[in-house]
């Protein structure tokens, strides 16, 4: 399951995944209709909206269980919304959406898709967070809505990895830091195209489908950055 499956990093996680062959289905789910595909079962919905989520769920659901979940939706700007520079930028709607998005939105889809993984076995249930979620990590300021919904969301992993421990033991719950990526999301803010640094969305998804096959159960619960290493909350 890719949620976000329209967008860079997600449309190359799903097509990574669905070239492994490791896994009998997968799904991609997107608030656009994407084109359609001999391998990627693709559903309309908006991560926004709580039916259209667990519509989706609902129906997946019914084939079965579900091994892997992967949340890699996420606002930082568009046309309205902008990272504040500096505390009087703050506009309360563009929090509230940013929150919806990147924070609320990705607990809505626990909440529906959690009681899809196996009770036992391996299982992983990720979201694509920010390194500039980290508390600890924070040595520039700015970015309040974006930095503060991010940490939010590193919180509900973490929450919901000790909600697992006891439900089910060998699933993990992580939030990934894909390292800074030739998307649309990041297109504004990139200096250099030839930073070391920077990837393009293919190699990102190899290093955190990379970062989830090594991952163990002691790390459930962490922000883990694309090669791997945690990164303080």
């Amino acid at each position: 399951m890719i949620i976000g499956a329209s967008g860079g990093i997600g449309g190359a996680l799903a097509e990574a995944i669905a070239a492994s062959g490791r896994y009998s289905m997968v799904h991609g789910i997107s608030r656009t209709s994407c084109a359609p595909h001999e391998v990627i079962r693709f559903h309309t919905a908006d991560i926004t909206d709580e039916a259209s989520i667990e519509r989706i769920a609902g129906s997946i659901g019914s084939a079965g269980p579900v091994s892997l979940v992967i949340v890699a939706s996420g606002l930082l700007h568009d046309t309205d919304i902008h990272p504040e520079k500096a505390l009087k930028m703050i506009d309360p709607a563009a929090m509230a959406r940013l929150f919806a998005v990147n924070a609320i939105g990705p607990a809505v889809v626990a909440k529906h898709f959690i009681p899809l993984l196996p009770r036992q076995g391996r299982s992983i249930f990720a979201v694509l967070s920010a390194r500039v979620g980290s508390i600890e990590d924070n040595r520039l300021g700015g970015w309040y809505a974006y930095r503060a919904s991010k940490a939010a969301l590193n919180q509900v992993i973490r929450t919901l990895a000790m909600e697992l421990k006891r439900t089910r033991p060998e699933a993990m719950a992580l939030s990934l830091h894909p390292g800074t990526v030739t998307t649309r999301l990041s297109k504004p803010f990139r200096s250099n195209e030839a930073h070391a640094g920077l990837f393009a969305p293919e190699d990102a998804a190899a290093n955190l489908l990379n970062v989830l096959e090594n991952a163990t159960s002691e790390q459930s619960g962490a922000l883990l950055a694309w090669d791997g290493a945690r990164i303080p909350y």
